[in-house]
């Protein structure tokens, strides 16, 4: 067992990908400032040389560890960089998890993390062979709210788990903006592969957040989709009916054409004594409905045992925290875990999933897409054993 961490001294990142006009750059940036655990010291943030210089001094980067080209980075900053943060479109992740893990990198890869599970195998090989680190970032699970909703169903609050609804519409290929001008998504989003660009979007993150609140695994699973929105050429809109270990039910909803969603992520976990509700645009509170009738709302003020931690009243109940800090929630448990790597060689955490996660979730997508094909159920791939060297393998 690692003894007490030393969270005095804050963790060097370097950014691949993230510049200002990306989607997830500056999130990404200001998350990992907020605690104090990581400083941003070097970055090839774009492609474009303007924009790759405009970012850096935006985000504070010295012009000295301001790369063109990433694979420059990767050479000059061995030894002086804690982790690469990979933050380009998931077609390219590939590549580059793999460049940085045979150079000895610990890796940070936004979601998700490859497009097929062919190549988050081969990740995985590579990443054993070098015992290497590597974590992928699923932020909804950093609210204070769904980690007090874990707390509550690993202390059986909810008593067994019979079913479940997980659902995230969005209304981004659909809606028109006050000029009535459709909206222009990055090129990328705009090409389906082997897996529709929306599973890789959206579905990762169901997947991810059932697992965590559950602990089961998909079994087999029914689905269809369809494209209804500006962009006929992609899916926007998937259904899927899951089997789940242990007997559980459950219902996934993602879509990109569901007008009146900003970010409709919405979970529901049913119980045989209690069922709880969590709702991403109401991150602060927690619906419970017991078995007796009684209906309760909790949040961060209420009688709770994780969510009253410190760590996540960066400000007092009723002023709400939300997707930022969430993500810094997050970045803090990769911190950890790092210092945990690097005393170690291994790393344990709840909060935290890598690559054993991912290939998980590919799996179930790729399940769902050869259902729409099939117009049957499909079996799930199983899921491989965690080697204890991410995730809860220790």
């Amino acid at each position: 067992m690692l003894g007490k961490i030393d969270r005095s001294t804050p963790l060097s990142l370097g950014f691949i990908g993230g510049s200002l006009n990306s989607a997830v750059g500056y999130t990404h940036f200001v998350s990992c400032a907020m605690d104090n655990q990581w400083t941003l010291d070097a970055g090839c943030f774009s492609v474009d040389a303007q924009r790759n210089r405009e970012t850096a001094q935006a985000y504070g980067v010295s012009p000295d560890h301001v790369y063109d080209h990433w694979q420059d980075m990767l050479r000059e900053e061995k030894g002086r960089l804690d982790a690469i943060v990979i933050l380009t479109p998931t077609p390219s992740h590939y590549e580059m998890v793999i460049a940085c893990l045979n150079e000895g990198f610990p890796v940070i890869c936004e979601k998700a993390l490859v497009t097929n599970s062919a190549e988050a195998e081969k990740i995985l090989k590579v990443r054993n062979s070098k015992n290497g680190f590597l974590a992928v970032t699923y932020n909804y699970s950093g609210y204070p709210m769904v980690r007090e909703l874990r707390n509550m169903i690993q202390k059986g609050t909810l008593g067994k788990i019979l079913h479940f609804q997980a659902e995230m519409p969005q209304e981004g290929y659909i809606r028109v903006d006050a000029n009535g001008n459709k909206p222009v998504p990055q090129s990328w989003r705009l090409s389906d592969g082997q897996v529709p660009t929306i599973h890789l979007d959206l579905a990762v993150h169901l997947h991810q957040l059932i697992d965590y609140l559950i602990g089961q695994k998909p079994i087999e699973v029914v689905s269809a989709q369809g494209s209804y929105g500006w962009f006929s050429e992609v899916i926007d809109n998937v259904t899927c009916l899951c089997r789940y270990s242990e007997g559980v039910q459950g219902q996934m909803w993602f879509s990109k054409s569901a007008l009146g969603h900003r970010n409709g992520l919405r979970l529901r976990i049913y119980g045989s004594k209690c069922s709880a509700e969590w709702y991403q645009a109401c991150p602060e509170e927690l619906v419970l409905s017991y078995s007796d009738g009684r209906r309760e709302i909790m949040d961060r003020a209420s009688s709770v045992e994780v969510a009253n931690m410190r760590r996540y009243n960066r400000f007092k109940a009723g002023h709400p925290a939300g997707f930022i800090e969430a993500f810094a929630n997050l970045y803090s448990d990769i911190a950890d875990c790092l210092r945990q790597y690097r005393a170690t060689g291994q790393w344990k955490s709840e909060e935290v999933f890598g690559t054993e996660l991912a290939l998980g979730g590919l799996r179930l997508i790729e399940a769902m897409t050869k259902s729409t094909d099939t117009k049957a159920w499909q079996a799930v791939c199983g899921q491989i054993q965690d080697s204890g060297l991410d995730g809860e393998g220790l």
